[in-house]
C-alpha cells in the first residue's frame, strides 16, 4: 500500500478548534462554528490529509432573537466553543459550552455521518471541555489556568452529584498571557494525558502547545513543553489539539495556527512516543511536509461551486447561514436553478442581516462570484456578495428608496452601518459580481468587482483590509446576501455561485 504525503497546512481555511477521532480505519472531526448554522461539522477523512464535510451536530442550537438575529446584536463570537469528540461503546458523543447561554451540551448518535443528534444541556460552562470514559466512569476536563475536572453521570445527562468536582490544578502564572486551556483528554498505556495551549510573554512569545501526565486520574501531574514552533509564519504558534493513531500504529498530533484574516488552519504532525511522553514533529519543528502509511484517497473541497440545482430545499454542506435562517425566506425550488433569497424583515446592514449564506474563504487566494437577477428588489433593496467579519467589505445591486439601481461597495463604519465607497449607476435587470481574496503573507486584501455579461470585470471601491477581530471570533467567509432597509417583501435570485482556488 502506498502512502500518503501530508503537507501543512491541511486545510488553508478557518477549521479551529479540532478534535479528531479514529473508528476503524476512518477519521472525524468537528469544529468550532460559533454562529454558523448548521453548527459542529462532522468531516471525514481516510489519511488525516483529505478531509469532507459529512453532517452537523445540530441545525440550531436555540432558537431566541439572539440566534435568529433579530434583537441587533446576534451571537457573534459566541454559540458553539471547542468541541470535544468522542465514540464510545457504539455511539459518537460531541460536548461543548456554550457561552450566551451559558450552557455545557451534550449530543450524541450512532451514526455520526448520517444520523440525526439527540441533545442534553446542563446548566452552567465548562470551557474548552474535553471528554473522557474512564472505567465505567464518564468525566469532563475544563477551565482556563485553572484546570477543573466534573464526573457526569454515566448516561452523560448530568453532573454525578456524589462524584468528582474538583479543581485539578493550576497552571503556570508567570509571564503567561493566555493560561493552559484547550485540554485533550487522554488514558494511556497507564498514564491520564492531558494536552493545553497556552501564551506566554516570555521566551518566544507565541502560542505553545504543553502536554501534562499523571499515573493517578487526580494527580499529580507533571507537564512539559511538546511544541514551541510556527512553521516559519510570522511567529505564530502552532497548538491547541490532542493526537490520534492510525491503524498502522502510527501516531500523530493535530494543532492549528493562526493565519489572521483567513482564520485559525488545522496542521498534522508525526508523533513518537519516548519515555510514556509523546514528541511531535521533526526536532522540534513542525514538518512543512512528511509522508506517512496513510492510503491515498480523493482529495474534496471544503468551499465549492453551485448550480443551485437541487431537488428539495436542502444545500450542500458546505454552505452555513450566518446565524438560524428564516426557513420561510429562502429557497432552491421555488425557481428551480436558482438560489431566492427574500426580505422578510428589516435590517441596518449585512452583520444585521438574516439569510446570508456562506462558505470559508481559503489561503493563499481565492475568489467568488456571483450572478444576480434584480426584478424584483424593492426601494432600499440591497443585494450581493460579502466578505464577512466585523470588517466588513459587500458589492452588489442597491435600489435607492426612489426606486434607480446603482452597484455599491461598502464596508462597515465602525459601527456596524455601512459606509458606501462607490456607487455606480446601473440599468440591467442581472449582475455579476466577484470578491477576490489575497491572504499570501497576510497581505488580507479583498477586492470588488462587477460585470454586466461577465467577460469584463470592472474594479469597484477600493480593496478591504480585512481584520481578524475577536467580536466574530472567526476567519473571513464570503456570502451570498439579500435585505431590505425600507420594506420587505422583494427578492432576488442567484443563478449561481462559482469558487475558485489558485
Amino acid at each position: 500500500m502506498s502512502g500518503t504525503r501530508i503537507t501543512n497546512p491541511i486545510l488553508w481555511a478557518d477549521v479551529p478548534d479540532i478534535d479528531i477521532i479514529r473508528v476503524e480505519s476512518s477519521f472525524y472531526m468537528v469544529s468550532t462554528s460559533m454562529h454558523a448554522m448548521p453548527g459542529c461539522p462532522i468531516m471525514k477523512s481516510a489519511n488525516l490529509r483529505d478531509w469532507e464535510i459529512v453532517n452537523y451536530v445540530f441545525d440550531t442550537l436555540e432558537d431566541n432573537d439572539a440566534h435568529n438575529l433579530v434583537d441587533g446584536k446576534g451571537i457573534y463570537g459566541q454559540g458553539s466553543w471547542a468541541s470535544s469528540l468522542r465514540y464510545h461503546n457504539g455511539t459518537f458523543y460531541v460536548c461543548f459550552s456554550c457561552n450566551d447561554m451559558q450552557q455545557f451540551y451534550i449530543y450524541r448518535t450512532q451514526d455520526i455521518e448520517n444520523g440525526r443528534w439527540e441533545r442534553n444541556a446542563i446548566k452552567g460552562l465548562l470551557h474548552d471541555p474535553a471528554l473522557l470514559f474512564d472505567a465505567g466512569r464518564v468525566f469532563v476536563f475544563s477551565g482556563n489556568g485553572d484546570i477543573h475536572i466534573t464526573e457526569l453521570t454515566t448516561d452523560l445527562k448530568a453532573i454525578q452529584p456524589e462524584g468528582i468536582c474538583q479543581l485539578l490544578f493550576e497552571g503556570e502564572r508567570d509571564g503567561i498571557g493566555l493560561r493552559i486551556e484547550g485540554c485533550h483528554a487522554y488514558k494511556l498505556n497507564g498514564y491520564y494525558y492531558l494536552f493545553f495551549i497556552d501564551w506566554p510573554r516570555t521566551g518566544n512569545g507565541r502560542r505553545r502547545q504543553l502536554c501534562y501526565r499523571s499515573k493517578e486520574l487526580l494527580g499529580p501531574y507533571e507537564h512539559k513543553v511538546i511544541v514551541d514552533d510556527d512553521l516559519g509564519y510570522r511567529n505564530k504558534g502552532v497548538a491547541q489539539g490532542g493526537i490520534v493513531d492510525t491503524p498502522a500504529g502510527e501516531w500523530h498530533a493535530f494543532l492549528f495556527q493562526d493565519h489572521d484574516a483567513v482564520g485559525r488552519i488545522p496542521c498534522v504532525l508525526p508523533m513518537i512516543w519516548e519515555s510514556g511522553w509523546p514528541v511531535l514533529g521533526e526536532g522540534g519543528k513542525v514538518p512543512e511536509a512528511f509522508e506517512t502509511q496513510l492510503p491515498e484517497s480523493a482529495s474534496k473541497s471544503i468551499a465549492i461551486s453551485d448550480e443551485f440545482e437541487y431537488a428539495e430545499d436542502k444545500l450542500a454542506l458546505n454552505w452555513q447561514w450566518n446565524h438560524n435562517p428564516d426557513k420561510q425566506l429562502w429557497s432552491v425550488t421555488t425557481r428551480p436553478g436558482y438560489l431566492r433569497l427574500m426580505t422578510g424583515h428589516l435590517a441596518s446592514s449585512v452583520v444585521h442581516a438574516r439569510n446570508t449564506l456562506t462558505q470559508r474563504t481559503e489561503g493563499p487566494v481565492c475568489s467568488g462570484a456571483a450572478v444576480l437577477e434584480l426584478n424584483h428588489m424593492r426601494p432600499g433593496d440591497y443585494a450581493g456578495l460579502v466578505a464577512l467579519q466585523n470588517a466588513y467589505g459587500t458589492v452588489g445591486i442597491q435600489v435607492s428608496y426612489s426606486g434607480e439601481r446603482y452597484v455599491v461597495t461598502g464596508m462597515n463604519r465602525g459601527d456596524g452601518g455601512m459606509e458606501t465607497v462607490e456607487r455606480v449607476p446601473y440599468e440591467h435587470s442581472s449582475i455579476q459580481v466577484k470578491i477576490a481574496f489575497d491572504f499570501r503573507e497576510s497581505r488580507d486584501l479583498a477586492s470588488f468587482f462587477y460585470s454586466v455579461a461577465g467577460e469584463e470585470w470592472t474594479a469597484i471601491g477600493r480593496p478591504l483590509q480585512m481584520t481578524y477581530t475577536l467580536d466574530h471570533f472567526m476567519g473571513y467567509r464570503i456570502g451570498l446576501f439579500n435585505y431590505a432597509e425600507k420594506e420587505a417583501g422583494g427578492f432576488v435570485d442567484f443563478d449561481y455561485f462559482h469558487y475558485m482556488k489558485a
